[in-house]
Parts: C-alpha cells; sequence; structure tokens
C-alpha cells in the first residue's frame, strides 16, 4: 500500500510537471511586443521621466516580457512636444506627456489635466474613472488614432515665485509672468503680461528682471531650479494647475493589435503609476518646502481671499469663452461642471472640514 501511495504521488507529480511545462511552452510561444515611448521631460527628470521609465519596466515585468517598451526623453527621439503627433501617426506606439500640451488641436485637451479652481488629484481621478472623464477623453482621441489613460498627477501645484507682492488684484497690472494655458488667459485678463519661456530659459530671465514672477510645478521641482535664489516671494496655492493629471497615450493600431490581457497589463500598470506619481510628488514637496523654508529662508506667502475670490470670477468666464470654441470643448466643459458640482458639498464636509478644522 506504501508503494502505491508512492507512485500515485510520483505519477501527480509528474503529470503537473507536465503540465506546467506545456504552459510555460504556450506562454513562452505567444507573441511580444517591441515599443517605444517618447515623452515631454527632460532625460531622469524627477518623478515625471523617472516615472514614465517606471511604467515602462511595470508592463515589462507584468507581461512576462511579452510587452516591452523602451523609453525615450523629450529630444531624443521626437521634439518634447511632438509626442501627440508622434503617437497619433504612429511614428512611436506610446507616449507620456500632458494633454493641456495640445490645446491648439482642440480646446478640449485642456479639461483632461487641469483647469483653473478645477478638481484636485483626487477629483480628476474621480472623474476619470467613476463619471465621465476617461469615457469622453477616449471619444475625443479616437479622432486623432489615439487610446489614452491616466498615468500620474501632480497634486496641487504652487502659485508661483513672485519678485513683486500680491496683496490685491491690481498687483497684476504690469507684471511680467511666465504662466501657460488657461491660467496665462486669466492673468492676462487681470493686467499682467503673460511671457512665454522654456524651462531652461526661466532662471536667468527672473534673475535679470525680463519676468517678474513664474509658475512652476511645486517644491521638489522648484527647489531643483534654483528659483529662491532670483525671487523674492513663493505664493501658494496653485489656483491655475489645482490637480494637473498626467496621460499615457497609445497609437490605436498599436493598441488594437495587444490581445486582450495585455490591454488589462496597461491599464494596471497605469493605475499603478497613477497612485505612485501622486504620492511621490506628495512626499518630495514636503521634504523640499521643509528644506525652503528652514535652509533657505523663502518667504511663503497666501495669495490674499479676495485675489482668488477675483482670479476665481475671471477663470470662470476665461473657461466659459474657451468651452465655446468648440462642440466637444462645450460637452467636456459641461459634463465636467455638473461633476464638480456634484462633489463639491461633499468635498466640503469632509475634506475641506477636516483640513481647515482639525489638521
Amino acid at each position: 500500500m506504501e508503494r502505491r501511495s508512492f507512485l500515485k504521488k510520483v505519477g501527480a507529480a509528474a503529470l503537473g510537471a507536465t503540465a506546467l511545462s506545456h504552459s510555460r511552452k504556450a506562454y513562452s510561444a505567444e507573441k511580444r511586443f517591441l515599443w517605444r515611448m517618447v515623452t515631454s521631460w527632460p532625460p531622469n527628470f524627477p518623478i515625471l521621466q523617472t516615472g514614465a521609465e517606471r511604467l515602462a519596466k511595470r508592463v515589462g515585468e507584468l507581461s512576462g516580457g511579452r510587452l516591452m517598451i523602451q523609453v525615450y526623453a523629450g529630444g531624443e527621439l521626437v521634439p518634447p512636444l511632438g509626442v501627440f503627433d508622434a503617437v497619433s501617426q504612429g511614428t512611436v506606439e506610446c507616449g507620456h506627456s500632458a494633454s493641456y500640451y495640445w490645446a491648439g488641436k482642440n480646446p478640449a485637451f485642456q479639461w483632461f489635466t487641469s483647469i483653473p479652481f478645477g478638481l484636485n488629484a483626487q477629483g480628476m481621478n474621480t472623474w476619470f474613472y467613476q463619471g465621465n472623464g476617461l469615457k469622453l477623453w477616449r471619444e475625443l482621441y479616437s479622432n486623432f488614432n489615439i487610446v489614452p489613460r491616466p498615468a500620474g498627477n501632480t497634486g496641487v501645484q504652487m502659485g508661483g515665485w513672485f519678485n513683486k507682492e500680491i496683496n490685491t488684484i491690481d498687483d497684476f497690472k504690469g507684471l511680467k509672468m511666465r504662466i501657460p494655458g488657461l491660467g496665462g488667459k486669466v492673468i492676462k485678463k487681470v493686467g499682467a503680461t503673460v511671457v512665454l519661456l522654456p524651462g531652461g530659459e526661466i532662471y536667468t530671465s527672473l534673475e535679470r528682471g525680463v519676468i517678474d514672477a513664474t509658475e512652476w510645478v511645486g517644491p521638489a521641482h522648484d527647489i531643483r531650479m534654483g528659483f529662491h535664489k532670483v525671487a523674492k516671494y513663493y505664493y501658494g496655492p496653485g489656483w491655475h494647475e489645482p490637480g494637473s493629471a498626467l496621460e499615457f497615450i497609445v497609437n490605436k493600431k498599436a493598441h488594437d493589435a495587444l490581445p486582450e490581457d495585455l490591454k488589462q497589463v496597461l491599464d494596471v500598470a497605469c493605475a499603478e503609476l497613477n497612485i505612485q506619481m501622486l504620492t511621490e510628488f506628495e512626499y518630495e514637496n514636503a521634504k523640499a518646502l521643509k528644506k525652503l523654508m528652514n535652509d533657505h529662508k523663502v518667504n511663503l506667502r497666501h495669495f490674499p481671499p479676495q485675489v482668488l475670490k477675483k482670479l476665481r470670477k475671471v477663470a470662470k468666464e476665461t473657461i466659459e469663452q474657451e468651452a465655446q470654441k468648440d462642440k466637444m470643448a462645450k460637452k467636456v466643459h459641461e459634463d465636467f461642471k455638473a461633476f464638480q458640482a456634484l462633489m463639491a458639498p461633499w468635498a466640503n464636509i469632509s475634506e475641506q472640514e477636516y483640513y481647515t478644522n482639525i489638521i
């Protein structure tokens, strides 16, 4: 009986090994894909470029090597602002960037990154995953042969570095500020002069007085730029970008060629990066702000309530005007506005109440 029991165990083990061997052979025989990802970020740029590289690595791990992605920083294969066109045309299979860079193609693109006084990171993710955000995003991008996914968020950004105090809305009059997008259109309406500059020229422009102020991202990136050395005041909050979402975009033809399980790998890897990038921004910003204040004695300021109230009013007018430029932009805006109105009462009694009265 012992001999029979032993033989049964050996037989079962052999059968299991054979099945596993066949499974591995079938898995390894499946088609493999080698993609190229281009980004809008400089080489080794913390959180953003390193996040794109983490995404590629994770896709390779989760797919068992069946989908491998080679990452190219901005300028290495295509220009930083050439990402969308390269993916749309199929020059490369995928890219990592931010949708508001492509507002010239359709103003609706801006809503999928961030708009002034819009949703924060938590709100953006809720709109994407629970509301109609991702559905509308994919509907819009389908016209350009692209499938988008949320893939990261900066969280609330800072209001910027200033060499002039902002005590009233009139202090913006005559101010020369580097600030792109809808935020730039808002401060232009309150009297500022918007100066568009690439990142590499901002420091020297502040130093030489070519501009009086600039927005960038947040403490983690601002301290690397050295703005604290050439600007007197550091203002918050970043009303112009309260939760900037990043995107992973895939050429539709390349996406359609993937088996269903690899499409799910992309879903999982992007959702994972979405969480990782936001938490990394939060952690690194907290550490950098402490260093800016303690080591560099930065003069940290808050925009006065009456200034924010006026900026909000002008922002609302500006966004409504922008939404009227295109049928799809209006559709996205109306959905975004309704979703924000739905979430506001809950946010006011939960998050806002907690941070205002407890922490």
